[in-house]
């Protein structure tokens, strides 16, 4: 019995290897890092506005429709993407379409605003790699 236990064990570890040598494997680690460090980071950012002013990116009638409250609405958008990249570690299988689906509200948000085009079209780019973390999570996320 004891060798049936070691020969499990060996074998689990000798797969473990081989998915660390696997690009696929590789490129869902890298994605998993970025979509959990990336919105945690913007995420604590809309409290500390050391990287940006981010009520900027609030079109100026969402700010009217919140009676004034634009500040504050990114305060809950902040939790919102902190929530996500922690989501996004732990059960990345679920939360890449969250990440994905927020990118998405963003990109329409910033279609809004003229001038911030350019950023839009990032955010595209970074919904597409939430998505393939999402799809790669299917095979890796154990």
């Amino acid at each position: 019995m004891e060798s049936v236990l070691k020969n499990e064990a060996a074998f689990a570890n000798t797969e473990a290897r081989a998915d660390m040598a696997n690009p696929a494997y590789q490129a869902f680690q890298i994605l998993r890092l970025g979509f959990t460090v990336a919105p945690i980071i913007a995420g604590s950012d809309k409290f500390l506005h050391l990287l940006v002013n981010w009520d900027q990116y609030l079109p100026g009638f969402v700010n009217n429709m919140l009676g004034g409250r634009g500040h504050e609405f990114m305060y809950v958008v902040g939790v919102i993407e902190i929530v996500a990249g922690i989501g996004v570690f732990l059960k990345p299988k679920l939360f890449a379409y969250v990440v994905a689906a927020w990118l998405v509200l963003i990109i329409i948000n910033l279609l809004m605003i003229p001038g911030y085009f350019d950023v839009a079209l990032r955010d595209l780019g970074l919904a597409l790699g939430a998505l393939a973390l999402a799809r790669l999570s299917a095979v890796y996320d154990r």
